[in-house]
C-alpha cells in the first residue's frame, strides 16, 4: 500500500477530487498556502494499493496544470522618504508536487 501526499493549486483540486472519485479512488483534501507566493493551496492524501498507483500518478498529472502569472516582488528594505514601484515578475504556478511513501500498516474501522 502506498500514501500518495500531492499538494496542488487551489484552482485544480476540485477537478481533481472529482476525478479521483469517479475512478474508484478515496482522498482527503486540506487547504493549505504555499511559503512562495503565500497563495492557497491543497494538500491531497491517496491511499491506495500498489497496483493502483500508476492509475492516481496519471490522474494527478491531467488534472494539475502549470500556468504563468504576474506577480509583484515585495520591496527591499528602504529608508524613509524613498520610493519603490516594483516591476510585476512572471512566475509559473499549479502542477503538482507529489510525494509517495509506503504504508507499514493500514486500518480502516
Amino acid at each position: 500500500m502506498k500514501l500518495v501526499i500531492a499538494i496542488v493549486n487551489s484552482q485544480d483540486s476540485r477537478p481533481l477530487l472529482d476525478a479521483l472519485m469517479r475512478e474508484g479512488h478515496r482522498a482527503t483534501l486540506i487547504s493549505t498556502t504555499g511559503g512562495f507566493l503565500r497563495e492557497g493551496n491543497a494538500t491531497v492524501f491517496i491511499g491506495t494499493p500498489d497496483e493502483t498507483l500508476e492509475d492516481v500518478l496519471t490522474i494527478i498529472r491531467q488534472n494539475c496544470h502549470t500556468r504563468t502569472k504576474y506577480v509583484n516582488p515585495l520591496p527591499p528594505v528602504m529608508e524613509p522618504g524613498e520610493m519603490y514601484l516594483p516591476n510585476p515578475v512572471e512566475v509559473e504556478v499549479g502542477g503538482a508536487i507529489v510525494f509517495v511513501m509506503d504504508v507499514a500498516r493500514f486500518e480502516k474501522f
